[in-house]
């Protein structure tokens, strides 16, 4: 079991090993090719449309979102790609529909030029306006444009990718990038929580902490342009989130330089997704074209159990939506689609709260959720008013 495992590097002469990396060990470089020197073959998940470069591809175009049984094997292969396999999936035609992107490009791109009159930008891995950012595309999407950020995030293949990892209750937060033609490359990384972090940082959490840490968040993105290898698409080193002392490793020039001899790049098309295990070892390419620019929306996922790396306030984005929601649901009933939006959009974890005003239901260990009051108000036919007064008196409520 791998959160069990502890790195021999860390157990010192003691008995008892060390809970600790030491930032004085260095990693393996060894243990790391080894481990990043695996391959996969299509045998290996017979669900997938092909193998490239170790990279399991799945054209969602070929399978039926309403068949569960088929859903539930998709599932499991991509939980054990994410977790023990390659690290990273593909998944072309995650989006079908190509006027809707274009449609939110566009929305984008009146938030980007509305920001740069009054907002300077910085980024993780990058210089401060190198790219075209928005931070918390996800709220400003949905304030923006509701009709599209609806139809947007009622993607039940979205929904079924993020369960495969983290299962219900799941919050997402978005970020849109635009690298445009010159757009250097970033240095080889791993992601929130800890792959922001230095690493000494880093030294102060528990191996296991380490370990566990990409299990709380999964990373993805869309493309809502082409990505031809040329615009420099994500550049991924397979395997690579199995390393333990991953979070130790990534800065030294070691790994950094295996990472650019050894890494591996897929183009992708309009509407395909990327999503892989924070853990992975990955880095945005350089753009070396002259006249295409490469735009993503970047999805971070949150586990119920873990914090997002920002802060949504979802009353807002709920008000906005609501009534577009009620229709569809009038339509649909609780489709997935519907389903799919709702569990976007409201929070499923009904933790913290104020267990004296909000006291376990009758039959259940937990006060009811967001989204369980979003669905009873559905089935109820509130309307925006009605469901925004229950929403309040909810956090009302919540407080200490």
């Amino acid at each position: 079991m791998v959160l069990l495992t502890v790195n021999s590097a860390a157990r010192g002469n003691s008995t008892i090993p060390s809970r600790l990396f030491s930032p004085d060990i260095e990693p393996s470089l060894t243990g790391f090719k080894e481990l990043c020197s695996q391959s996969v073959t299509q045998q290996d998940f017979p669900l997938s449309s092909s193998i490239s470069s170790n990279v399991p591809i799945y054209d969602l175009s070929r399978f039926d979102v309403t068949d569960e049984e088929l859903v539930a094997r998709l599932q499991h292969e991509w939980h054990h790609i994410l977790l023990s396999g390659p690290g990273v999936v593909v998944f072309q035609n995650l989006y079908q529909n190509k006027q809707l992107l274009e449609k939110v490009n566009s929305v984008y791109q009146d938030i980007i030029d509305d920001e740069k009159q009054s907002v300077k930008k910085g980024d993780h891995f990058a210089k401060g306006s190198a790219n075209d950012r928005i931070w918390n595309s996800f709220s400003k999407h949905c304030l923006a444009d509701p009709t599209s950020f609806l139809e947007y995030y009622s993607n039940p293949w979205v929904a079924l990718i993020c369960e495969s990892w983290l299962g219900p209750a799941y919050r997402i937060t978005s970020q849109v990038n635009i690298v445009r033609p010159g757009g250097a490359a970033q240095v080889s990384h791993r992601d929130y929580h800890l792959g922001f972090q230095t690493a000494t940082a880093c030294s102060r959490f528990p191996i296991v902490t380490q370990i566990a840490s990409q299990l709380l968040t999964l990373q993805g993105a869309v493309a809502h342009t082409n990505m031809p290898i040329e615009t420099g698409p994500t550049r991924l080193l397979p395997f690579s989130q199995r390393f333990e002392d991953g979070y130790m490793a990534y800065r030294l020039p070691q790994f950094t330089e295996y990472f650019l001899e050894n890494y591996v790049s897929l183009p992708l098309a309009m509407g395909d997704g990327l999503f892989f295990n924070p853990a992975l070892f990955h880095a945005a390419g350089e753009n070396v074209t002259h006249d295409t620019s490469r735009s993503a929306n970047l999805l971070q996922i949150n586990s119920a159990f873990g914090k997002p790396m920002e802060t949504i306030e979802t009353g807002p984005l709920i008000e906005k939506t609501w009534d577009d929601l009620s229709n569809q649901f009038g339509r649909e009933g609780l489709s997935l689609e519907v389903r799919s939006y709702i569990a976007t959009i409201a929070e499923g974890y009904p933790f913290p709260t104020n267990l004296d005003r909000r006291p376990p239901a009758p039959n259940g260990m937990a006060p009811e959720s967001e989204q369980e009051l979003l669905t009873r108000g559905l089935n109820k036919g509130w309307s925006v008013q009605q469901v925004m007064m229950e929403l309040e008196q909810m956090h009302r409520d919540a407080r200490p």
